[in-house]
């Protein structure tokens, strides 16, 4: 499988977003969320993109604290974190201001229920006017909106799709080695709808050909694959479940 960054409709969309929030005029919001389905490929392309950009990304984790985040943002933005929290907040600012960073915050579900936490980054984009970009799950736009001062800034707002026949064309021609007919790569559209099962389908694929020496996988031989791993599956929890049971 080939290691290639493909650029789906939500990446084009997720790019857009941060190319309108680095031209915004001053005085005008920079901040901005991401929010979606799981296995869309939100966070593989948060990552992505807080390289291309060189921003600061930080992975949000149950019970953190606004303490824990800022130590966070200090140690990611090269220095190390004082001990008083007013002096972590203020490591924060004077660092971004002394040199600008967008910050990437990926699964902010949660932060969001920690007022202090979320106030804390309204305040430092608000003295530092560095573009801020909130990555959560599905319901992440109704959690944050509880925080209207912080909602209020939030000048764009995309959600992850599920994958549409163009982009899962994209995945399979830009990731499989091996050739796949338009009808195959239609049905894979209708067996999958997440970035890690049309991967995992691919490895397959390449597998079963590389074996039986297969050029072309047409839809006739992935409906027999997937049919194939469907049966073995099955037999498979079966035999545990008895050897349990016994």
């Amino acid at each position: 499988m080939r290691k290639i960054f493909v650029k789906t409709q939500n990446v084009k969309n997720f790019i857009a977003l941060i190319n309108s929030l680095q031209n915004k005029p001053d005085g005008v919001s920079r901040m901005a969320l991401v929010y979606g389905e799981p296995g869309l490929g939100k966070s593989r392309t948060a990552l992505w993109l807080a390289a291309q950009n060189d921003a600061v990304y930080i992975r949000s984790a149950n019970l953190m604290s606004g303490r824990w985040f800022l130590e966070e943002l200090v140690e990611e933005l090269g220095e190390i974190p004082q001990y008083w929290t007013s002096e972590l907040f203020k490591q924060a600012v004077n660092k971004l201001i002394e040199r600008p960073q967008m910050i990437i915050i990926d699964e902010v579900d949660y932060l969001a229920g920690d007022q202090k936490t979320i106030e804390t980054i309204r305040d430092i984009h608000d003295k530092t006017n560095v573009p801020i970009i909130f990555v959560g799950m599905t319901l992440a736009e109704k959690k944050l909106q509880k925080y209207r001062h912080l909602y209020d800034r939030l000048s764009e707002i995309i959600q992850f799709k599920a994958f549409s026949v163009n982009d899962v064309q994209d995945i399979v021609t830009q990731l499989c080695e091996v050739e796949i007919t338009e009808p195959a790569v239609n049905f894979i559209h209708t067996q999958a709808n997440r970035f890690r099962q049309i991967v995992r389908i691919i490895s397959r694929l390449e597998a079963v050909a590389k074996t039986n020496n297969i050029e072309l996988i047409d839809e006739n031989i992935i409906k027999e694959i997937l049919k194939n791993d469907s049966r073995q599956s099955f037999e498979n929890n079966k035999r545990a479940k008895h050897i349990h049971a016994g």
